[in-house]
């Protein structure tokens, strides 16, 4: 099926004439008509009744109405959208983010490409460490903000973007929040909120056990929203990222004897041609300065 037999098509059914859907495709009427008797091949039908002076749908021609329809429209708006991108009018962003990654750290850098290119087609991706790796390779996203992603693809390029220490977040009202520091051994009469969907949960899990923290009985959240209200409930303290945005119903306590960082980088495919988009993207962010969020 070829997009000018469709476009026959519905001209002759918006027209119910074979000569007007001729004459407003701008063809002959035999190759119309030839069109569209290659379309009822295919389909296996007539699509029309051949009567004069109009020309009327079958049963057949009636079903596929609609469905080539919207095939036609689907076809001539991924045109327009390739040629106005081509024309530098419309920009893609395809950006795949760790969910522990503070999304707020990457708005004024968003804004900024949003300045600079007036449309444009924004998707951020959220995922596991194994996740952001998949949506690199398949190509859905173009670029990726993560922690460590391992080894196991070479292909990967990364660029250090920062690296930050880990805090404690609770309830404001909770007990340790008047505490300006405290103690890792004061979290063994806590209950810890592990957080499983971060990259460094093992790391963590096990420098807490080395210190006698009780990490096998917490709770295992899966998202971050959950964890914020989980803490706004009082239900457990946990350990976060430095630049882990929180509400002013939680505190930060500093942790003495919290020996853990992370690396933030920013990852990319070897290989692979770059939209002007991400272009933009890895420039602002290798130049930006993070110490304000993370120190």
């Amino acid at each position: 099926m070829e997009m000018h037999q469709v476009r026959y098509f519905l001209a002759v059914a918006k027209n119910l004439n074979f000569t007007r859907g001729a004459e407003e495709c701008n063809v002959s009427q035999p190759s119309l008509t030839r069109a569209i008797k290659q379309l009822e091949g295919e389909f296996g039908g007539d699509l029309f009744r051949r009567e004069r002076p109009q020309a009327q749908l079958t049963e057949l021609g009636e079903r596929k109405l609609p469905l080539l329809r919207q095939c036609y429209e689907s076809a001539v708006s991924a045109r327009e959208l390739a040629l106005s991108m081509k024309k530098g009018e419309v920009a893609s962003l395809r950006l795949a983010l760790s969910h522990t990654f503070d999304i707020n750290l990457f708005m004024p850098h968003l804004n900024e490409v949003r300045r600079q290119f007036e449309r444009l087609d924004c998707r951020l991706l959220r995922g596991t460490a194994p996740e952001v790796v998949e949506l690199l390779k398949s190509g859905e996203a173009e670029l990726g903000i993560a922690s460590e992603l391992g080894e196991g693809w070479d292909r990967l390029d990364r660029w250090p973007l920062f690296t930050e220490d880990f805090i404690l977040l609770v309830n404001a009202k909770h007990r340790l929040a008047r505490l300006p520091a405290i103690a890792l051994q004061e979290l063994r009469q806590e209950r810890l909120l592990l957080r499983t969907y971060c990259e460094h949960a093992e790391p963590t899990a096990a420098l807490l056990r080395t210190h006698g923290l009780d990490v096998d009985h917490c709770y295992q959240i899966t998202s971050e929203s959950d964890l914020m209200s989980m803490l706004a409930s009082d239900l457990g303290v946990a350990i976060v990222p430095r630049s882990t945005s929180s509400p002013d119903t939680l505190a930060r306590v500093m942790v003495n004897g919290l020996d853990l960082s992370r690396p933030v980088h920013l990852y990319g495919v070897a290989g692979r041609q770059r939209t002007a988009v991400a272009a933009l993207v890895m420039k602002m962010l290798r130049a930006a300065n993070w110490s304000r969020h993370v120190n």
